[in-house]
C-alpha cells in the first residue's frame, strides 16, 4: 500500500473508531485525544495561569462570578440528570476565578476551569449578563469543543503530511505552491468555520443553560448588543474569523430564544 493511501486509510479509521456523541448536541464529535488525557493537561495549564495573574478574591465581583458559574453548573446537572446523563460530568472540576486583565474577555479550559477578566465585567452589566457569558464558556467544556480543536488540528497535521507525500516528486516551486494552497484552504475552508460552528453551538447550550439557571435568556441579546457597540464595528470578515460576527451572533440567539424558554419550562421556570 503506498503511503498516500495508508494515509487516507488512516484517517478513515479514525475517524470511525474516535467519534463521541454529545448529549447537548446530538451530534457524533471528533475525539481522537480522549479526555482522562487532556483534562489533567488543561488543569495543570489553568493552575500556571493562576500562579501568573492576579486573580481576585473575596471582592463583590469576584463571588458574583462564583455564584453564577455555580447556578449554570446546576443547570448543566439537571438538565443532563432529566436526559438521563447524569455521569456525563465524570472527571470534570469546576472553578471560576476574576482575574485582573482589562481584556474584554473570558475562557474555559476543557473540564470546567473558568476565567473571568475584569475588563468583560461592564459589557456584563450585571448577574444576568455574566450568566449570558458563564453559560456560553461552560458550554464549551460540555460540548468538549477543546477535544474537537485538538482532533481537528491532529488531522489538520496528518492531511499536510499527505499533501507533502503526494507532492514529493515535483519540483519546490510546485510543492511550494501546494503546501501553501492546502494550509489556507485548510484554515479558511474547515478550521475557521469549524471554529465558528463551536461558538454557534455554545451560545445554543449556553441559553438554555442561563434559562433554566433561572436569568432570562434576552439578556445574551443584550451583552452581544453591547459587545458590539463596544468594539466599534472593527472586526475581521466573518470568513476569515473564529467567532461569528456580532449581528450574526445577535441574530442567531434571538432565533433561540422560544427554544432556551421551552426547556426552561421544563424545570419550572418562566419568563414574562
Amino acid at each position: 500500500m503506498s503511503y498516500k493511501k495508508y494515509t487516507i486509510g488512516f484517517l478513515a479509521v479514525a475517524l470511525i473508531i474516535s467519534c463521541a456523541k454529545n448529549p447537548f448536541t446530538g451530534k457524533s464529535t471528533m475525539a481522537l485525544v480522549p479526555n482522562s488525557q487532556i483534562f489533567p493537561m488543561a488543569f495543570q495549564q489553568y493552575n500556571q495561569f493562576l500562579t501568573e495573574n492576579k486573580v481576585i478574591k473575596n471582592t463583590a465581583e469576584a463571588k458574583k462570578i462564583e455564584t453564577v458559574g455555580t447556578k449554570i453548573k446546576v443547570a448543566a446537572e439537571r438538565w443532563l440528570a432529566a436526559n438521563n446523563h447524569s455521569d456525563y460530568l465524570n472527571g470534570y472540576n469546576w472553578e471560576y476565578n476574576l482575574v485582573e486583565d482589562k481584556s474584554v474577555n473570558a475562557w474555559c479550559m476543557p473540564g470546567g476551569k473558568i476565567v473571568f477578566y475584569t475588563g468583560i465585567l461592564p459589557i456584563c452589566k450585571d448577574d444576568a449578563g455574566i450568566a449570558a457569558v458563564m453559560g456560553h464558556e461552560v458550554a464549551h467544556a460540555l460540548a468538549n469543543h477543546g477535544q474537537q480543536r485538538m482532533s481537528a488540528g491532529m488531522l489538520q497535521q496528518l492531511g499536510q503530511v499527505g499533501a507533502a507525500v503526494a507532492v514529493g516528486n515535483q519540483d519546490p516551486q510546485t510543492q511550494q505552491m501546494v503546501m501553501q494552497a492546502y494550509g489556507i484552504g485548510s484554515q479558511v475552508g474547515v478550521m475557521l468555520p469549524f471554529s465558528r460552528k463551536h461558538e454557534s453551538e455554545a451560545d445554543m447550550i449556553g441559553l438554555t443553560l442561563m434559562a433554566i439557571a433561572g436569568y432570562n435568556p434576552e439578556n445574551a441579546v443584550a451583552v452581544w448588543e453591547r459587545m458590539s457597540a463596544q468594539s466599534g464595528g472593527q472586526a475581521p470578515p466573518e470568513i476569515l474569523s473564529t467567532h461569528p460576527s456580532n449581528q450574526t451572533r445577535i441574530d442567531h440567539l434571538k432565533s433561540l430564544l422560544p427554544q432556551a424558554k421551552a426547556e426552561a419550562a421544563k424545570f419550572g421556570v418562566t419568563f414574562k
